[in-house]
C-alpha cells in the first residue's frame, strides 16, 4: 500500500490552514477508504517563518491526535526553500506539493497517485485554464514561458508547483545543490518517467496572496539566470552589432570630415551615441552582475534552510476520520 505524504508549505496562514486541514484530512481519509493509499500516509505542513499563529496552530494539530506534521523552519527562507525542506523530511512513498490557499484542486491528487502506482515517478499539476487570472497576471504568465522555452530551458507550461514525486525522485532531487532554487526547473530535469493532470483554478479557501508581483518577477529573474546563459551571449551579439555599427559611423565620420565641407560638429552626433554606448553598457554590466551575484552565493555553500522543530500527530485509530472532522469543524 502507498504511503502517501502531503506537503503544504505555510507562510502566515492562520486564516486559511482550519480549512486547509479540514480538506486534505478528508481527501486522505477517502483515499483510504478506497485503498490507493496507507493509514500511516501523514499531511506535512512546513512553517516558512510566520509572524502569526500559524505554528500554534499546527501544535494544536499534531497535540490532538491528528495525523499531520509540522516542521517549523528557523526563520523565513522563501517558499521554495520551505516546499524543498518539506519535500526532504516528508516520510513516504510519494509526496504531493500544494500550496496552503488550495487554489489548486486537491480532487487532483487521487489522479496523481494512480498515476504514481501506474510507475510515473512525476505527476505534474497543470492548469486547464488561465481564466480567473487578471489580464495582466495571464499575459504575463504566457511571456515567461514563451521566454523560457526560446533561452532552452525544460519547462512545464501552467505548472507551478503542485506535483506528485516519488521517492525516487525525491532522493534524486537531492543531488541538486544550487542554493538559488527554482524547483519547476529542476524536476524536468530528473528525467524520470512523468505525467500530467488538469484541473481547474480555484479561488483561495481564505486570507491573502503571499506571491506579490515583487516575488513573482524574483522568481521569474531566478528562473532565467539559473537555467539558462543566453542573455551573457546576447550580450556578447548585442556587443558585436555596436562595434560593428561604430566602425559605420567611424567611416561615416572620416568620410564626410575628407571628402565634404559638411563637417560641422553637432549636438546629436555626440550625445546619441554617448547616451546609446553608456545604455549598452550598463545593461551588459547589470546582467553580468546578476550572473555574477549568483556565483557569490553559491560559492559560499550555505545551508538553505534548518529545521527548528519537527511535530507529529498520533497514530491513526479506528474512527479516527470522524474524530478529525469534529477537531477541525467550525467553533472547536
Amino acid at each position: 500500500m502507498t504511503v502517501l505524504s502531503i506537503v503544504v508549505p505555510c507562510y502566515n496562514e492562520q486564516e486559511a490552514l482550519p480549512e486547509t486541514c479540514r480538506q486534505l484530512l478528508v481527501l486522505r481519509s477517502r483515499l483510504i477508504a478506497a485503498g490507493k493509499i496507507a493509514d500511516a500516509s501523514r499531511v506535512v505542513f512546513v512553517d516558512d517563518g510566520s509572524r502569526d499563529r500559524t505554528w500554534t496552530m499546527i501544535e494544536e494539530y499534531a497535540a490532538s491526535g491528528l495525523p499531520v506534521v509540522g516542521v517549523k523552519l528557523s526563520r523565513n527562507r522563501g517558499h521554495q526553500n520551505a516546499l524543498l525542506a518539506g519535500l526532504f523530511a516528508a516520510r513516504g512513498d510519494a509526496i504531493v506539493s500544494v500550496d496552503a490557499d488550495l487554489q489548486d484542486d486537491i480532487d487532483a491528487i487521487e489522479t496523481m497517485v494512480d498515476h504514481y502506482r501506474q510507475g510515473c515517478d512525476v505527476v505534474y499539476g497543470v492548469r486547464s485554464s488561465r481564466d480567473t487570472d487578471t489580464a495582466f497576471k495571464r499575459q504575463t504568465a504566457r511571456g515567461f514561458y514563451w521566454l523560457m522555452e526560446r533561452l532552452g530551458a525544460q519547462t512545464v507550461r501552467d505548472h507551478a508547483d503542485y506535483r506528485l514525486l516519488s521517492r525516487r525522485a525525491v532522493e534524486a532531487l537531492r543531488e541538486y545543490g544550487e542554493t538559488n532554487l527554482y524547483l519547476r526547473g529542476i524536476i524536468p530535469l530528473l528525467g524520470f518517467r512523468s505525467a500530467t493532470v488538469q484541473y481547474a483554478r480555484l479561488a483561495r479557501v481564505a486570507g491573502e496572496s503571499k506571491y506579490p508581483l515583487r516575488r513573482m518577477i524574483s522568481l521569474a529573474l531566478n528562473a532565467v539566470t539559473s537555467f539558462s546563459v543566453v542573455p551573457l551571449r546576447l550580450i556578447s551579439a548585442i556587443g558585436i552589432l555596436v562595434f560593428l555599427a561604430s566602425l559605420i559611423v567611424l567611416a561615416w565620420t572620416l568620410w564626410v570630415a575628407l571628402f565634404t565641407d559638411r563637417a560641422i560638429p553637432g549636438w546629436a552626433s555626440i550625445t546619441l551615441p554617448i547616451y546609446f554606448l553608456g545604455g549598452v553598457q550598463l545593461l551588459a554590466l547589470g546582467v553580468i552582475g546578476e550572473y555574477l551575484g549568483k556565483l557569490y552565493v553559491e560559492t559560499k555553500r550555505r545551508p538553505r534552510y534548518f529545521i527548528e522543530r519537527i511535530v507529529e500527530g498520533g497514530p491513526v485509530r479506528p474512527g479516527q476520520a470522524q474524530k478529525d472532522q469534529a477537531v477541525l469543524s467550525p467553533g472547536s
